[in-house]
């Protein structure tokens, strides 16, 4: 977890594979703690293809009964087949001309610039906001599945969309980043 919060949570990501990556951990987040899913993350890596979302929206119906028998994994039907679901959304949104890539995407919800908070207590962290209540409607009209705003709200902290380091954190100010071009 030090690693990970240290190195990467709230890195401002522009990078589609990385991004999806993020989708799928997220996914199975949903309703566990983060350090479960950080502990199962290279098994994550190895059952979804290295989350390359080409090969993984074509998963057949084996495939995910395999996974379903995957102990290195959360082994959840409705998000394994989620996963499978959110694959084919993702590749919609990149083969879709409205955006440039599945990073303008993400980041339109913040109109391209990143949301940093200055808090200085945990108990001042949010669990939603209007952006990730705003991101859950879009995601779920276009086909994703466990994507609540809170789980929105997660994946755009740890992607860097909304800097919730403590303001006496090391890492508030090294993750800090104004508008992105796209």
């Amino acid at each position: 977890m030090n690693q990970y919060h240290d190195a990467e949570w709230g890195v401002s990501c522009l990078s589609d594979q990385k991004l999806f990556e993020y989708v799928v951990l997220d996914t199975f987040q949903a309703g566990l703690s983060w350090q479960i899913i950080i502990n199962k993350r290279e098994n994550f890596r190895k059952a979804f293809a290295n989350f390359d979302a080409k090969k993984i929206a074509k998963f057949s119906e084996k495939r995910a009964q395999s996974l379903l028998k995957n102990a290195g994994i959360i082994r959840n039907n409705l998000k394994i087949r989620g996963t499978i679901s959110n694959a084919r959304a993702y590749l919609e949104i990149k083969n879709n001309s409205e955006f440039k890539n599945f990073a303008d995407y993400i980041w339109s919800f913040v109109d391209h610039k990143q949301i940093a908070h200055k808090n200085k207590k945990l108990e001042n962290l949010a669990a939603t906001s209007p952006e990730s209540d705003k991101m859950a409607r879009d995601m779920k009209a276009r086909g994703f599945k466990f994507c609540g705003s809170t789980v929105c709200y997660a994946f755009m902290q740890g992607a860097g969309l909304i800097n919730d380091h403590l303001t006496s954190c090391f890492r508030y100010k090294k993750c800090l980043a104004g508008k992105l071009e796209f």
